[in-house]
C-alpha cells in the first residue's frame, strides 16, 4: 500500500514538473504558427483590407484575413491603423471586424485536431473549439444585418470615442508572448525565409504538446484539482466569464487562451457549459488590444473602429448568452458528427475560412 503511495506521489511530482514544460511547448507552437502565417500573408491581408468598400465583402475579407495570419488582433489593429489613416471608412471597417471575430477561432479548432485519431477526447475538444464559432456565426447573422440598415455600432462608437479621444493609451506587457518570442525569433531564424517549414515544426510541437497536456491533464488534475475548477475558477457562468476576459487581457490573444481550454477539454475537466462563458470572456479582452492601440493615436476614427469591435462582442454576447442553448447544441451536434465523419472538421476549415471567403470575395468585388 505504501509502495503504491510512493509510486503515485512520484508521478504527480514528475507530471507537475513536466507540466511547466509540455505547456510551453504548447503556447510556443501557437506563436511559431502565427508568425508562419504571417509570413505567408500579412501583406495579402493589408492589401485585401485596403481595398473594399462593400459591406458584404469586407465582412469576408475579415473572415479571410484572419484566418490567414492568425489573429484578430492584428487585423483589427491594421483596420484601426486604416481608419485612421482615412484609407477606409468606419462603416466599411465595422463588416471586416466583424469577419475577424470569425476568423479567429480557427486556431483553436485547428489545435483540436490533434486528438482526432482518440474519439471521447477529440468530440470533447471539437465541440469545445467550434461553440467559440457558433457564437460568432450567430452573432452575425443577427447583427450584420441590423448594422446594415442602422449603423448602431458607429454611432455608439462614435459617442465612446468622444468621451475616450484624450484619454491616451497603454502598452501592456505580455508574458505570455515574452516567454515564446526569444525561441520563436531562433527558429524563425535558423529557418529563414520558407515559412512551410515552419508551419511543419509549429504542427509537430502542437500535437505532441497537446497529447501530452490532456493525458498529464487527466492524471494531475482529474484526481487532485478537478474539484478547484469546478468550485473557484469555473463556478458559475460569470466566474468563468470573468476568467476569459482577464486570461486574454493578459495574453492579449483569445487565441492562445480559447486553446488552452482545449486539452482541458478533451481531458474532460471541462465540460462545454463552462467553456463557453470564458470564450465569452475572451471575445471582450482581445477588443482591448485594438483599444489601447488606437488610444495611443489620439485619432477619433481609430478610436471609433476600436470600441466597435467591443460594442459588437457585448452586443453579441447580451443576445446569445441568454440563449445558449442553441450554441451548446450546435456545437454538440457538429462534434458528434465530426467523431463520425473524420475527414469533415478539415474539410469545415478549409471551406469556412479559407475557400468560402476567398470564393465570395472573387464573386462580390
Amino acid at each position: 500500500m505504501q509502495m503504491n503511495e510512493t509510486k503515485s506521489t512520484a508521478g504527480v511530482v514528475r507530471g507537475l514538473l513536466l507540466l511547466p514544460v509540455w505547456l510551453y511547448l504548447f503556447l510556443f507552437s501557437i506563436d511559431l504558427l502565427g508568425t508562419s502565417m504571417k509570413m505567408f500573408g500579412q501583406g495579402f491581408a493589408e492589401t485585401l483590407i485596403a481595398g473594399t468598400s462593400n459591406p458584404f465583402v469586407g465582412l469576408f475579407i475579415g473572415i479571410l484575413a484572419t484566418s490567414v495570419i492568425q489573429s484578430s488582433s492584428t487585423t483589427t489593429s491594421i483596420v484601426v491603423g486604416l481608419v485612421g489613416g482615412n484609407a477606409i471608412t468606419l462603416a466599411n471597417a465595422i463588416p471586416i471586424i466583424m469577419g475577424a471575430n470569425i476568423g479567429t477561432s480557427v486556431t483553436n479548432t485547428l489545435v483540436s485536431l490533434a486528438n482526432v485519431n482518440r474519439s471521447v477526447e477529440f468530440r470533447r475538444s471539437f465541440a469545445a473549439s467550434v461553440v467559440h464559432d457558433f457564437f460568432n456565426f450567430l452573432a452575425v447573422i443577427v447583427l450584420f444585418p441590423l448594422q446594415y440598415f442602422t449603423n448602431f455600432l458607429g454611432t455608439g462608437a462614435d459617442f465612446l470615442s468622444g468621451i475616450f479621444q484624450d484619454v491616451g493609451g497603454l502598452k501592456l506587457f505580455n508574458p505570455i508572448k515574452a516567454a515564446t518570442k526569444p525561441l520563436v525569433e531562433t527558429v524563425a531564424g535558423f529557418v529563414g525565409d520558407h515559412p512551410w517549414i515552419l508551419l511543419i515544426i509549429a504542427f509537430i510541437c502542437l500535437f505532441l504538446a497537446l497529447k501530452q497536456l490532456v493525458d498529464l491533464l487527466r492524471r494531475l488534475v482529474i484526481t487532485k484539482a478537478e474539484a478547484w475548477f469546478d468550485k473557484v475558477l469555473f463556478r458559475n457562468g460569470a466566474s468563468a466569464f470573468i476568467v476569459g476576459l482577464i486570461l486574454t487581457l493578459l495574453a492579449q490573444s483569445s487565441s492562445v487562451t480559447t486553446s488552452l481550454l482545449i486539452p482541458l477539454a478533451g481531458a474532460g475537466i471541462l465540460t462545454l457549459r463552462q467553456i463557453f462563458p470564458f470564450t465569452l470572456g475572451a471575445n471582450i479582452g482581445t477588443t482591448v488590444t485594438a483599444i489601447l492601440a488606437s488610444l495611443v493615436t489620439g485619432n477619433i476614427h481609430a478610436v471609433s473602429a476600436a470600441f466597435a469591435h467591443l460594442l459588437f462582442n457585448i452586443a453579441g454576447i447580451l443576445i446569445w448568452w441568454p440563449l445558449s442553448w442553441l450554441p451548446l447544441h450546435l456545437a454538440d451536434w457538429w462534434a458528434g458528427l465530426a467523431v463520425k465523419k473524420r475527414g469533415l472538421p478539415l474539410i469545415y476549415i478549409l471551406v469556412m475560412f479559407f475557400l468560402m471567403p476567398l470564393t465570395l470575395i472573387f464573386i462580390l468585388q
